[in-house]
């Protein structure tokens, strides 16, 4: 190759051997993809989730990178080839790996020409031609589909390689233990509950990446509405697509159904009435700005410990009476002490609001959560965001609730409340924030409700520079019945 490159050498050829070299090299880099993979921020982020987690999500719509950016992890761990920057969980050993996905075709036509390249063409995919060996075997009953074949590993071994797909049943999916699961596309609950007891004797894990257009399955509720601190679950949209410019992505976006439009580019499984902000992410989504020193502040602060703390930061343009959310952040099981040291560089004299489980003790010191975070220098508003007269009157609590929804939806829709397009912890939870019969569900709402708390107590909005206690002059509207 280095006298390839040398320029003498170059000159000396005939034309027709100049084409004959570049075709070479065009051959030898296609059998190396895997040398050339850079993940964008959201597959790096769904990468080092495996040094953590036994079960992880690549929740994405289509064409954004998910089957390829699996297939990347397979590729690293069949051959132990892991490059420097690589954050995620590694193997220094052989690997049995399972890839799948809905039927024999579909797995064969994307997870194996993933991974191996097209039928006629194995090299060409992400495993380098070099450590595919002669030692495979081809799946019956379809048509190009490998049952298996064994990759050269870095420590000499060889890894295993075997293709499963959910249309065998589960019985197929029983067998001996295996290091990772590749699930391509939505599996259903008995196949991805068998594939993942496959790597409990591994200490192994499992991935998926599908678009969820079977919308809050069963499988899905597990990753968005069940807690658990052994599952990950990542939601890159089409605006984490770097390889998809602007324009393309409004044409792409308009070109789906518009009942599959959130799930085809956003990777929101499909709610239906039940979405509590029936709003397209675009139409409240802006560019960060500087925001002019005049328009009144404050924050919103939502206590928790398994469930993440949170807090949103919302300025107000009184001209326009239009709000906007600048700041977020969520952190699970830290103390007051944590929390407020993160919040306290938004502002020295920001107001905060708060909800009533503000008045809630702590055991041992009695003192109130509420109290806690003004000791650690937050200036919190003297009562909470609901209403200061009544704490323990739940009909009032829920009467605010929807109150506060229901002016925040009115924003929406008449363009008078945005969020930065940066606050992708915000968005995720606003795509998610739905209601089942007729409740809305409590789960991954943490920064809608911070948000809440600081529309609803905005009155107590004040400019950066207001001296402690000034209000604004024009009052929000008031919650109370």
């Amino acid at each position: 190759m280095q006298q390839v490159l040398d320029p003498s050498f170059i000159e000396g050829l005939s034309p027709l051997e100049r084409r004959a070299i570049l075709a070479q090299i065009d051959e030898e880099l296609a059998q190396e993809r895997l040398a050339d993979y850079r993940p964008y921020a959201k597959q790096r982020e769904f990468h080092a989730a495996g040094a953590s987690f036994r079960e992880r999500l690549l929740r994405a719509g289509n064409q954004q990178g998910k089957t390829f950016a699996t297939g990347a992890e397979v590729a690293y761990h069949l051959t132990g080839e892991y490059p420097d920057w690589w954050p995620g969980r590694r193997w220094d050993r052989p690997v049995v790996v399972w890839a799948s996905g809905e039927t024999g075709e579909t797995t064969r036509d994307n997870g194996q020409r993933v991974l191996l390249g097209h039928p006629g063409e194995e090299g060409t995919g992400l495993v380098p031609k070099r450590c595919l060996t002669s030692d495979y075997g081809m799946a019956a009953g379809v048509s190009h589909l490998y049952d298996y074949i064994r990759v050269k590993h870095a420590s000499g071994g060889y890894s295993f390689l075997r293709f499963r797909y959910y249309a065998q049943g589960r019985r197929k999916w029983q067998g001996p233990p295996v290091d990772f699961v590749w699930y391509d596309e939505e599996p259903p609950e008995d196949i991805y509950d068998e594939g993942l007891a496959r790597t409990i004797a591994t200490g192994g894990i499992v991935a998926l990446s599908f678009t969820p257009l079977m919308g809050m399955s069963s499988v899905v509720s597990r990753y968005l509405m069940e807690g658990s601190d052994q599952r990950h679950d990542t939601n890159m949209t089409i605006h984490d697509a770097e390889h998809i410019d602007a324009e393309e992505r409004q044409r792409i976006i308009a070109s789906f159904p518009a009942h599959e439009r959130e799930a085809r580019a956003h990777g929101i499984p499909t709610l239906g009435s039940g979405r509590i902000f029936p709003i397209a992410e675009e139409e409240i989504s802006v560019e960060p700005f500087t925001v002019p020193a005049i328009w009144p502040v404050i924050g919103g602060l939502d206590f928790g410990w398994d469930h993440p703390t949170a807090a949103a930061k919302i300025v107000w343009d009184r001209d326009s009476d239009t709000i906007y959310v600048t700041n977020g952040y969520r952190k699970s099981q830290a103390t007051p002490v944590i929390h407020a040291a993160a919040l306290k560089p938004w502002g020295a004299r920001l107001p905060w609001a708060w909800p009533h489980d503000g008045y809630q003790t702590e055991k041992g010191s009695g003192v109130q959560l509420a109290e806690q975070y003004r000791e650690q220098g937050l200036n919190m508003l003297p009562t909470h965001a609901a209403f200061p007269e009544t704490r323990d009157d739940t009909r009032l609590s829920r009467t605010s609730v929807e109150a506060g929804l229901a002016e925040m939806l009115d924003r929406m829709q008449t363009g008078r409340f945005k969020v930065f397009s940066h606050l992708t912890d915000w968005f995720e939870e606003f795509r998610l924030y739905h209601r089942k019969d007729g409740k809305i569900v409590k789960e991954r709402d943490d920064l809608i409700d911070a948000t809440r708390y600081a529309m609803m107590m905005l009155r107590h909005a004040e400019p950066p520079s207001a001296s402690a206690g000034t209000t604004v002059a024009r009052p929000a509207p008031d919650w109370r019945v």
